[in-house]
C-alpha cells in the first residue's frame, strides 16, 4: 500500500498531519504565544526512517496491546499464547507485526476528520483473533486532537490500544529537552516495575515521591532521584493510575513550557496513562524533521491506556474483548496557551 499523508485543519489556529503507515502523527502545528506556529511532535520527514528498526513509534497507534506482557505469555480460558518477545525477556507493543507497522486503509471524509481502519489476522504476533480496528482522528474546535479507537474480534481476545506521540512544547526545533515542562497528573499512583519494566501487580503511592504530580511540578525536579523505580525506567516510564472512574471522559493530566506558552491537556476514558520522558531517545540520528537528532529526554509520551501485563494481573482492569463485544474507547489531546 502507498504511503500517503493526510492534514487536519479546523476553525481554529492548528494542523495535524497523519500518515497512513502506523495511523502515525507526524505533525501538530499549534500557535505559541506571541502566535508564531510551533511544531510539537517528534517524527520524520520521510517514510523510511519510520521504518527502520528499533525506531521509538514516534506517533504511531499502538496495538494490538500497547505497553509490556511479561514473557510474552497469558492465558484465556485455560489456553496459552505466547507472543514475539521483542524488549528483553518481554513482548512490547503488539511485536513486529504491531500497529505502528501496519499500512491503515484511510478515509478523510472533511478537513478535520481522518478514519483509520485495519485487520489484524487470527494468530498475528500470537493473539487470537481476526481483529477489525477503527481509529478516527478529528481535530476539534477547542484545539483538541481527538482519537476514538473501535475494534470487533470473532475470537474472545485482549487489546490495549493507544497513542505514542511524542511531544516537545518547545517546539521539536528548539534543540531543548522537555525537562523544563510544568507537568500535573490526577493520580494517586503508578504501576509497580521490576527491573525488566514488567507490572509486579502492586500499586505504590506517589505521595511524598519523585513521582508526585498532583501539584504542578517541572518534570526534571526530581527525575534524577535515588528511586529504585526510576532506576528500572531510566527514568520516567510507569502509568499512573487516575483517580476518575474508569469509562468516563475526563481531564486526566496537564503540561506546558514557560517557553513557549503553549500548554496540553488530556482528556481519556482509559483508566491509566504511560507518562514516559524519552530516557531511550540517543540523538545519534540525525534523520529528524529538518535534521534534528532528538536526543535524550527531548520529547515526552503521554499514553493513555490499561496498565501494563493486566492479561497477567486479576486485580487490574481486564483487557479482554469478547465475541459480540465492542472496544471502545477515547482521549483527546488539547492545546492552548498557559496564561
Amino acid at each position: 500500500m502507498e504511503n500517503k499523508l493526510f492534514t487536519l485543519t479546523n476553525n481554529t489556529n492548528i494542523k495535524v498531519t497523519i500518515t497512513n503507515f502506523g495511523g502515525r502523527v507526524v505533525s501538530i502545528l499549534v500557535s505559541d504565544k506571541e502566535g508564531n506556529m510551533i511544531d510539537v511532535a517528534l517524527g520524520y520527514d520521510d517514510l523510511t526512517s519510520y521504518q527502520k528498526e528499533n525506531e521509538p513509534y514516534f506517533g504511531a497507534i499502538i496495538g494490538r496491546y500497547g505497553n509490556r506482557i511479561a514473557k510474552g505469555k497469558f492465558s484465556l480460558d485455560g489456553k496459552e499464547y505466547q507472543l514475539e518477545i521483542n524488549n528483553g525477556p518481554n513482548a512490547l507493543h503488539g511485536g513486529s507485526d504491531g500497529f505502528h507497522n501496519k499500512f491503515w486503509n484511510a478515509e478523510q471524509p472533511n478537513n478535520h476528520t481522518l478514519i483509520l481502519t485495519c485487520f489484524s489476522a487470527d494468530g498475528e504476533g500470537g493473539f487470537p483473533g481476526n481483529l477489525h480496528v477503527k481509529v478516527v482522528y478529528s481535530l476539534t474546535d477547542n484545539n483538541g486532537l481527538q482519537i476514538d479507537y473501535s475494534a470487533k474480534s470473532d475470537k474472545k481476545t485482549i487489546i490495549n490500544l493507544t497513542n505514542h506521540t511524542y511531544f516537545n512544547l518547545n517546539g521539536v526545533d528548539s534543540n531543548t529537552d522537555i525537562l523544563n515542562h510544568i507537568l500535573e497528573i490526577d493520580a494517586d499512583n503508578i504501576v509497580e516495575i521490576d527491573e525488566t519494566s514488567i507490572a509486579t501487580g502492586n500499586l505504590l503511592p506517589v505521595l511524598s515521591t519523585a513521582f508526585d504530580f498532583k501539584n504542578p511540578m517541572e518534570i526534571g525536579s526530581r527525575i534524577e532521584e535515588n528511586h529504585e523505580q526510576l532506576t528500572f525506567g531510566n527514568g520516567y516510564d510507569h502509568t499512573y493510575v487516575f483517580n476518575k472512574r474508569e469509562g468516563t471522559l475526563e481531564k486526566v493530566a496537564y503540561v506546558y513550557s514557560r517557553q513557549t506558552g503553549i500548554s496540553l491537556a488530556v482528556f481519556t476514558e482509559e483508566p491509566g496513562m504511560q507518562f514516559y520522558t524519552g530516557n531511550f531517545l540517543t540523538g545519534e540520528d540525525n534523520d529528524g524533521k529538518n535534521g534534528n537528532a532528538y536526543p535524550f529526554r527531548s520529547g515526552f509520551c503521554l499514553e493513555t491506556q490499561h496498565f501494563p501485563d493486566s492479561p497477567n494481573h486479576p486485580n487490574f482492569p481486564s483487557t479482554v474483548l469478547n465475541v459480540g463485544e465492542v472496544y471502545e474507547s477515547t482521549t483527546i489531546y488539547e492545546f492552548g496557551i498557559q496564561k
